[in-house]
């Protein structure tokens, strides 16, 4: 079960990162609007690791888009690298401040 929390995390981070097309529906932008924003993101990262991923793997995925040669499409998408370094913000605070996800 942990392996599946780890995927999903990629998912959530990923999908937040590359953010919405410029050709989205307006459904699109509703649900990113609902459910796209960074505390929203946040909170489904904090259960993943409640239930077994831990922070080391969050900021490893996250060095790893910043870094690795396989994610510079990804870099490449307007604001990418904006949303990119909102998350990395988050998770490299104090530990007792990061699970503090509804601020």
């Amino acid at each position: 079960m942990m392996e599946w929390h780890v995927k999903h995390l990629e998912k959530v981070v990923l999908k937040f990162v590359t953010g919405l097309a410029e050709n989205a529906t307006s459904w699109e932008k509703r649900m990113n609007k609902r459910y796209g924003r960074i505390n929203n993101v946040c909170r489904q990262i904090n259960y993943d690791i409640k239930q077994g991923a831990t922070y080391d793997q969050v900021l490893l995925l996250l060095q790893r888009i910043r870094n690795d040669s396989s994610f510079s499409s990804l870099r490449d998408n307007n604001g990418s690298l904006e949303r990119l370094a909102e998350l990395e913000k988050y998770f490299q605070q104090q530990p007792l401040e990061r699970t503090k996800w509804w601020y």
